[in-house]
């Protein structure tokens, strides 16, 4: 641990710790735009400049990390300094509320107090279209954070996204200027989780007027595989229906990562086909609406008429690659030492 000062006040950090995280643990908010945990320090936006006795120049702090005896101010100068930058973005910034989804650049300028002194004209960006269903990119709501192409190349470890063009005229593109569908892009979506300004999104949003704030997060278990990814549905509360999928950084064992699969494959949920209560079958042969109480004692029954019948051997029990590890585990448990049966498979090995 090392002490510095910040803000007049003493203060520990980690050695090497970058300044806005241990700024962060002392309480004290230091805005950013291109800045993301995933990632390695980046300072581009500028927006988290602080003041450093003895520097020749305002700091990054998500680009600095602290040294002992560091003397650290955030609330100097500084403050003008991030209003007249957020400022700038935004006579550029020609789309700041696109499609209701969430803009950390309007946010901090709604707390700053800035207003854009103009608007620049209209760049003309190629406008991109692209033939996969499940993710679009609205340039002129693009603030070329680079947040997003450097999450394709430092977390996914793939050249999906990166930075066409010059000036006015630059945008975030599929690498090659080609379809998502023709780069490594695998649609995991996480470029969009990095997005600070809503110019990566969801295509099946667009037009839905749904207002992604007002939506109540609900935290579960990802259900197509066994690695037991942690994301939260988003609920529109005025229908009870899924709207999109999210996840935290801080959730295990995905840490905020998520496949195609986790990120956009919810609509099952909502299928008309889809069961919602158990059904048995009756002596008509037909199967009927039953309790969930009324559903296990009837597969109990069963299962202790064939071990009565036929032995323990005769029961079998499959296990599915889409649970978990745990729940995998007291499946085999419960056939074990429940059943006393050691005919225990998973579906995924046929």
């Amino acid at each position: 641990m090392v002490e510095f000062t910040l803000d007049g006040r003493p203060a520990t950090a980690s050695e090497g710790e970058l300044l806005v995280h241990a700024a962060a643990r002392q309480g004290v908010f230091i805005p950013t735009l291109c800045h993301d945990d995933k990632l390695e320090p980046y300072g581009g936006c500028r927006m988290c400049v602080v003041d450093v006795e003895g520097a020749p120049r305002p700091m990054p702090a998500c680009a600095t990390r602290v040294a002992p005896g560091m003397v650290v101010s955030t609330n100097g100068s500084t403050t003008d300094f991030r209003r007249t930058l957020t400022e700038m973005l935004l006579t550029e910034h020609l789309d700041p509320n696109p499609g209701g989804r969430p803009n950390e650049l309007t946010d901090l300028a709604q707390e700053l107090g800035a207003e854009a002194p103009f608007i620049l004209p209209d760049a003309k960006r190629e406008p991109y279209e692209d033939r996969n269903k499940l993710m679009g990119y609205e340039p002129d709501s693009c603030i070329l954070c680079n947040r997003c192409v450097r999450y394709t190349q430092e977390v996914m470890q793939c050249s999906a996204l990166s930075l066409e063009g010059r000036g006015g005229e630059a945008r975030i593109v599929p690498t090659w200027g080609k379809s998502w569908l023709d780069t490594e892009c695998e649609l995991c979506g996480g470029c969009l989780s990095v997005c600070p300004t809503g110019a990566l999104h969801e295509k099946f949003l667009t037009g839905a007027d749904v207002e992604e704030s007002a939506l109540t997060k609900v935290k579960t278990t990802c259900t197509f595989c066994g690695v037991g990814c942690q994301l939260d549905l988003n609920v529109d509360p005025a229908t009870d229906r899924i709207v999109k999928v999210t996840s935290e950084p801080h959730y295990v064992s995905n840490e905020g990562n998520l496949c195609v699969k986790g990120r956009f494959s919810f609509n099952f949920v909502h299928h008309p086909d889809r069961l919602t209560e158990p059904l048995v079958r009756g002596e008509d042969g037909e199967l009927h609406p039953a309790t969930w109480e009324q559903a296990l004692q009837v597969a109990a029954d069963g299962i202790k008429g064939v071990i009565a019948r036929h032995g323990t051997q005769a029961v079998g029990f499959l296990a599915s690659a889409r649970l978990t590890n745990e729940e995998n585990y007291l499946i085999q448990k419960l056939a074990r030492n429940g059943v006393g049966t050691n005919s225990v498979h998973s579906c995924e090995a046929t």
